[in-house]
């Protein structure tokens, strides 16, 4: 239960401008300070499930904001909540807590908008190590984006208005005299929590609080007694004087990405993250943001203050799996290796498995070397389901739960099947589909589980499209993975867990090098294979970019994605013209 996470935490009362806020501290008082703000029509519980996981590392401090959870309310309710007033209440928290220090802030929803002011104003410099703004920006920088789009319209900037416009709606409504207020103590506060399930699919765990209902009632005049003033008439000196980390998340129904395109100009300092959740992320993705906070405050503590080193040209999702844990399945070379390469170039943090030890082990080396320092490499056969089972066990006891699974071990089988024998298929299918099984029924059951989303990549092949009288049984097993592939995504779309089919064609790996040809002898299949690699050289596609269609195929939740050209020709014949499909399907490729 959320309100139980926080039973054990120290609580002290603080008094400032007429009221008494209700703080609460986990950790050690002796490392680093963060401070969680929450937002609307949120208490300091919001943060229950993050603050848990930062005291591991940090003194956490949460305090209830003015008229919400166990801290009282201004008398009058008019004017009480202004952001000078904020201010105040933030520095005598910060100086009851840290009196010798800066502190780390973070925000969320209107603790975000109400930190920027923090972080923005002359009074507070020296007393914030560093900001992360998540779903909540600064009223000041929102007026100048206004001002600039209404200034110099033109047909894009005028649809970001009304985009923006049009999520605002609640704004609008909580202007309203004495409405929000009756709602919010009426049906609307006893309805609230069962829709922020059902809409955010955040955990039933005893958020929020009883006291939402009084809470949003007060929580209404933070946007009364502050938006149409600063919109208005925004500050031109709202720079920030700390460096600033802005996590968006990208599925956020209340504001554009689009707010924060100028964000530049007032953030000298400034490292952007996306994560694909809607609005509740402290609820929903707790896990994701404990370790970008986490880093983001020793990069500070670190370095005095300093901004961590740039992000080289190539790790352009940086943003997106930074800190991610991600599993690839048969990453000893080809389109494994180079997919954990990108994810480690990308700041995740990379299990690499393949069947082969030394393989999978100087993946992990190389990509230590470029991005991911902690990268380890774990002999696994995917077709054995009690090491699988054993490796999901080893990963979450040592790294926490995995992020993104990338099942794309496969072996490769020629032939024709009356020449196929049952060993021939019990290999093939025990390695490209019961591998791809195991994978997503164990580490899918455990994103599942934790209930903060997650991703699955399978790899299938262009041959599931095509078939071939020379492939049936790779063909039927790379059918069978983007079959289950679509059927998985269906059952845990409202998980928050994606899943991709990825469909290479023909890509210059060694896969030809291990291709069993049957009905053939040894000589024979070695000439094949031979021939089979001269050709996919020739062909000459490279791995790096079927890596680069993974990561995008998570970035974007693609469902079906074919990479090379002739794996989109296949899936488009699959589509208009499947009896020209057939007739290309009995011709035999001379190899």
């Amino acid at each position: 239960m959320a309100v139980d996470m926080l039973r054990g935490a120290r609580e002290r009362r603080i008094r400032t401008g007429g009221i008494e806020l209700c703080v609460a501290e986990l950790g050690d008082t002796g490392r680093p300070t963060v401070v969680l703000v929450h937002g609307y029509p949120d208490s300091k519980e919001v943060w229950s499930e993050v603050a848990v996981r930062l005291a591991e590392h940090f003194h956490v401090v949460l305090y209830d904001v003015r008229g919400h959870g166990r801290s009282t309310a201004p008398e009058p309710l008019r004017g009480g909540f202004t952001l000078e007033k904020l201010t105040d209440d933030f520095l005598a928290v910060v100086d009851a807590v840290s009196p010798d220090g800066p502190v780390h802030l973070v925000g969320h929803d209107w603790g975000s908008v109400q930190s920027w002011e923090f972080v923005t104003v002359g009074r507070t410099e020296g007393r914030i190590a560093s900001f992360t703004s998540m779903s909540g920006p600064s009223l000041d920088h929102f007026g100048h984006w206004i001002k600039r789009r209404m200034s110099r319209p033109t047909p894009r900037r005028v649809g970001q208005l009304l985009g923006q416009g049009a999520r605002s709606w609640y704004v609008y409504a909580l202007h309203t005299p004495v409405l929000p207020e009756l709602a919010w103590r009426g049906p609307l506060g006893k309805r609230w929590p069962g829709l922020v399930r059902r809409v955010e699919k955040v955990p039933d765990d005893g958020y929020p609080t009883a006291s939402l209902p009084a809470d949003a009632a007060h929580g209404a005049w933070l946007y009364r007694d502050n938006v149409r003033a600063r919109l208005r008439r925004p500050r031109t000196d709202a720079y920030a004087h700390a460096p600033v980390q802005l996590i968006t998340p990208t599925g956020d129904v209340f504001l554009s990405d689009r707010l924060y395109d100028e964000l530049d100009t007032w953030v000298p300092r400034l490292v952007r993250r996306s994560l694909p959740a809607k609005h509740w992320v402290p609820r929903t993705r707790p896990d994701q943001l404990a370790a970008w906070i986490t880093e983001f405050v020793r990069a500070h503590e670190d370095r005095g203050g300093e901004m961590p080193a740039p992000v080289a040209t190539g790790r352009r999702y940086a943003d997106r799996f930074g800190g991610q844990l991600v599993v690839v399945t048969g990453a000893a070379r080809g389109i494994g290796r180079a997919t954990a390469l990108a994810f480690a170039e990308a700041g995740a943090r990379v299990v690499a498995v393949d069947r082969d030890a030394e393989g999978a082990a100087r993946t992990a080396a190389l990509a230590r070397l470029i991005g991911a320092p902690d990268a380890w490499g774990e002999a696994v056969d995917v077709s054995d389901e009690q090491a699988m089972e054993k490796l999901a066990d080893k990963v979450a006891d040592e790294y926490g739960p995995v992020d993104v699974l990338v099942n794309n071990a496969g072996i490769g089988l020629s032939g024709p099947f009356l020449e196929t024998t049952s060993d021939d298929w019990k290999q093939v299918l025990d390695v490209n589909l019961w591998g791809v099984i195991h994978g997503c029924r164990i580490f899918g059951r455990r994103m599942a589980e934790r209930g903060q989303g997650g991703h699955i990549v399978n790899t299938a092949s262009a041959a599931a499209f095509q078939p071939s009288r020379m492939l049936p049984a790779y063909s039927t097993s790379k059918a069978a993975v983007l079959m289950l592939s679509e059927c998985l995504r269906a059952e845990l779309a409202g998980r928050g867990i994606g899943v991709s089919a990825v469909c290479p064609g023909i890509v210059n790996t060694d896969i030809t090098a291990t291709a069993r040809f049957t009905g053939v002898s040894e000589e024979e299949e070695k000439r094949r294979r031979k021939k089979a690699a001269r050709l996919y050289g020739l062909r000459n596609y490279p791995p790096e970019k079927v890596a680069d269609a993974i990561l995008r195929a998570v970035v974007r939740n693609e469902a079906v994605v074919p990479v090379t050209p002739e794996a989109h020709g296949a899936r488009l014949l699959s589509r208009l013209a499947p009896r020209a499909l057939r007739a290309l399907a009995r011709l035999e490729a001379k190899l």
